[in-house]
């Protein structure tokens, strides 16, 4: 049985959001999600992701100029 793989795009991460955690993702949490996975994922893979972001501590996802 194959397992379909969804994009890793702002509309998808946004529901996956949305639909786990209640609320958005802040920008800075969409594209660390984004460069740490691969341009398409199993829904599950994303799941985790979008969980485990919120428990990263916040010098670790900001992005400094």
């Amino acid at each position: 049985m194959r397992i379909a793989k969804v994009p890793v795009n702002d509309t998808n991460l946004k529901k996956a959001a949305i639909r786990l955690l209640g609320q958005r993702l802040v920008s800075n949490e969409s594209l660390y999600i984004r460069s740490k996975l691969a341009p398409s994922v199993t829904q599950q893979e994303m799941d985790d992701s979008v969980l485990a972001v919120r428990k990263l501590p916040w010098a670790t996802i900001a992005i400094v100029e």
